[in-house]
């Protein structure tokens, strides 16, 4: 079984959820992307969704786009982080999924791009910007490689078009919490528990919330009704807030910061 899917079969049988915390890889550096990876276990999550640079990404707001364009402007290339991913996966088990465009797995060769990443220890990618013509291809090339493929399903997805969307997902389906740009929100979308009661009859995958999610109570809120939450702005605004701290300080304070997101996943904390 791949990581990922035993991941969430072993949190399906204990009734649990999970905390999935974004990172950009490269942000302020790779040795800190490494630390973090190993803080976020520390804190309670057991996926990492691992952000590739990219010069144009996909429906993020400010924070994310300073922090990939700070990534970038630092020289970070997508195989810089695969080298990190190799060096760090004998310390860590858990899950990666690499956040990447679309553009960049065409640029370097869908086969060779998934073979060097399974290689490196990624477990599955997020590809927001594939078209859904070729993602019956993409799926099955990394399913070949033992890697998940999950897509981005907004609240104004069709129906239809949702449901082409969930059969091209192995592992897990991401839906956003509301339609626009990444960035955090004071409440969540009061529609978000019946766009997922719809994905439930399309599929049995988990589904996974991510978009604005920001704070503990908002993680409760989210697990309460899906499978995971992805926080994401939340933790790059604080990354690009200690930047020029000492390493040790940044990753001292993230790990505090998941680690009171995580209680979000134990109603008795809450």
């Amino acid at each position: 079984m791949h990581r990922i899917d035993q991941i969430f079969s072993d949190l399906r049988a204990r009734g649990q959820k999970t905390l999935m915390p974004f990172v950009t890889a490269g942000d302020p550096d790779l040795a800190t992307t490494e630390s973090l990876l190993g803080a976020f276990e520390r804190a309670g999550a057991t996926v990492c969704e691992l952000g590739i640079p990219f010069s144009d990404p996909i429906a993020d707001g400010p924070v994310m786009q300073a922090s990939m364009a700070y990534a970038l402007q630092n020289g970070v290339r997508t195989r810089d982080v695969l080298e990190m991913v190799s060096r760090c996966r004998q310390n860590t088990t858990i899950g990666l999924v690499a956040m990447v465009s679309f553009s960049i797995v065409y640029r370097l060769g869908a086969k060779t791009f998934f073979k060097e990443a399974k290689s490196a220890g990624i477990d599955g990618l997020i590809i927001p910007d594939l078209p859904l013509e070729e993602s019956p291809r993409i799926r099955d090339l990394l399913g070949a490689e033992g890697l998940t493929c999950t897509m981005l399903i907004a609240p104004t997805t069709p129906a239809d078009r949702a449901e082409r969307i969930a059969q091209s997902c192995t592992g897990f389906v991401y839906l956003l919490a509301r339609s626009g740009l990444t960035g955090e929100q004071k409440t969540l979308a009061a529609d978000l528990p019946s766009h997922i009661q719809n994905l439930r009859s399309i599929t049995d995958l988990p589904i996974v919330v991510g978009f604005g999610i920001s704070n503990a109570q908002q993680v409760r809120e989210v697990t309460e009704i899906a499978d995971g939450a992805i926080v994401a702005s939340a933790i790059m605004r604080r990354v690009g807030e200690y930047r020029d701290e000492p390493t040790d300080q940044l990753v001292t304070q993230i790990e505090q910061f998941v680690t009171g997101l995580a209680k979000g996943l134990d109603p008795t904390e809450m």
